[in-house]
């Protein structure tokens, strides 16, 4: 395996391969994204466990919807590849399970401790409601100490977001141990730096535009229902930005395989 450096412009071509590859399989996709983000949500609900669970299951679903682009991209848009894509998806997380749950722990465990650290800032209060299910108290929530916090915690998980980035596909693809994984995976992101600002950049502007396109249409189905047409039309507008929110994140992660394959190559 050996790491390719490659033009700052090379990140909006991720994003616009992303998008092709997207609209050749949407349901296909978004089935795939709501299928994992409901096991995560469903995990996420367990008393105690659900804040370590959920972070466990993270890696599956990075390496399911990068397993399933390859497939995409791979086949004839006449092709039916919606099943394959599946088909392949289960097949990666069940072959892999063993480093995706290392992966998985490494970062409960990262989130964890990031998590307690911050009771330095706020006495324990992120702590208690993160780890602990502790339900707080409305001013709580709003209070200088709590925001600070979760400022801070936000802060210590970025390195690990970007060491999560392609360690999920360097152990499918490369067989690279989980640990080494998230060292190549830093590396890759701060030796090809200018092509993932260009990546996170043209990401923003998609979301930008389709968000300023939601909100508009949201903004006229609110104010339909202000006027006495009915709340089903505010209801609408509420349910098609949150979808749409869901839909733009499914997108995303379609673009995040191509990263991975021009980054690194076998030697």
């Amino acid at each position: 395996m050996k790491l390719n450096l490659v033009p700052a412009r090379t990140g909006a071509e991720w994003v616009r391969l992303g998008l092709r590859t997207f609209w050749r399989q949407p349901l296909a996709f978004i089935s795939l994204f709501f299928l994992f983000m409901a096991a995560i949500s469903i995990a996420s609900q367990l008393p105690f466990l659900g804040s370590v669970l959920a972070p466990i299951l993270l890696p599956f679903m990075t390496l399911g919807l990068m397993v399933a682009t390859s497939v995409a991209y791979a086949n004839d848009t006449s092709k039916p590849t919606g099943a394959a894509m599946f088909i392949a998806a289960v097949h990666a997380v069940r072959t892999e399970w063993r480093p995706m749950v290392a992966l998985g722990i490494i970062s409960a465990v990262y989130f964890v401790a990031a998590v307690g650290v911050s009771a330095l800032i706020d006495g324990g209060q992120l702590a208690r409601a993160y780890l602990l299910d502790e339900t707080l108290a409305p001013e709580v929530l709003a209070g200088s100490d709590f925001q600070t916090a979760r400022l801070f915690v936000m802060a210590l998980n970025l390195p690990l977001s970007l060491a999560m980035w392609h360690a999920p596909a360097l152990v499918h693809w490369h067989r690279v141990e989980p640990v080494k994984s998230l060292f190549f995976s830093l590396v890759a992101l701060f030796r090809n730096f200018g092509a993932y600002a260009m990546f996170c950049l043209s990401w923003f502007g998609v979301f930008l535009a389709v968000g300023i396109g939601i909100g508009l249409v949201a903004t006229v189905l609110v104010g339909v229902g202000a006027i006495g047409m009915g709340d089903g039309a505010s209801a609408i507008g509420g349910a098609l930005m949150v979808g749409s929110a869901l839909v733009l994140a499914a997108m995303s992660l379609s673009s995040t395989w191509f990263t991975f394959r021009d980054s690194f190559n076998a030697d």
